[in-house]
């Protein structure tokens, strides 16, 4: 036995700390993501709305009446959007969790056997893998079935409220920074201000993004930070057009 099989045996057992299996984290996850989408959706869109408002204009009332309408419609957007999505999606994994709770209870043979496959196409063996499916079965039969064939905690079904609530706040708050930049900051330095305080803040919210799912934060904050100047370009130019055109 090498020194890594050692260390390996005299592990303690049960999942590593640094990984997430804390029971809720499908929750936990679910209104995070909606947070940093939100945050991510309030800082482009309204700084495009409130960058093309002064490519047409130079009334800082328009440019405010533009960013606050935006914010509010933005917002309550997010909000439904995510709470109609997250629904959508609890209500499918309520209808799986009774569908197997009908076959556990009217072809409970059939349903140990299924489980005991599942394991054996995970590597054990025949024998093994009947008695781990007896034991979870006995333990929590629903939870145990609905982990290894639905991928679906019982106890942890997606709440739509939290994913909604979590959306319009972020959403508010993002939307918040290039309104308030923008109509605070004197004429000649707003614009420019603007897409500076926006690259940070996309910055940060593309790296929460990839922190979160655990990809490359890089990639991640390239992305959105391109994403929102573009935004930022195509908008100012809209409003310019359509300034001179309307004028």
């Amino acid at each position: 036995m090498t020194a890594r099989d050692l260390s390996d045996a005299d592990a303690p057992i049960g999942p590593h700390p640094d990984e997430p299996h804390q029971t809720g984290l499908n929750n936990r996850l679910n209104w995070l993501r909606a947070a940093v989408l939100g945050a991510n959706d309030g800082i482009v869109s309204t700084a495009g709305i409130v960058i093309g408002a002064v490519g047409a204009t130079s009334d800082r009332s328009a440019i405010v009446i533009a960013g606050v309408a935006g914010l509010a419609a933005g917002a309550m957007s997010m909000g439904a959007g995510e709470y109609v999505s997250v629904s959508t999606q609890r209500d499918s994994e309520l209808a799986l969790l009774d569908k197997e709770r009908r076959e556990l209870r009217d072809e409970p043979d059939e349903e140990l056997a299924e489980l005991a496959g599942i394991y054996v196409d995970k590597g054990l063996d025949e024998e093994l893998a009947l008695e781990v499916a007896v034991a979870l079965t006995k333990k929590d039969a629903l939870g145990a079935h609905a982990e290894a064939e639905l991928g679906i905690d019982p106890d942890d079904i997606t709440s739509p409220w939290n994913a909604a609530m979590a959306s319009t706040i972020s959403f508010t708050i993002g939307a918040l920074l290039p309104l308030l930049t923008m109509t605070l900051a004197t004429p000649a330095v707003r614009l420019w201000l603007t897409v500076a305080a926006v690259v940070v803040a996309l910055a940060i919210t593309g790296w929460a993004s990839a922190r979160f799912g655990y990809g490359s934060a890089r990639r991640a904050v390239l992305r959105n930070v391109a994403g929102g100047l573009f935004a930022m370009v195509v908008t100012y130019g809209i409003g310019s057009a359509l300034g001179t055109q309307i004028g």
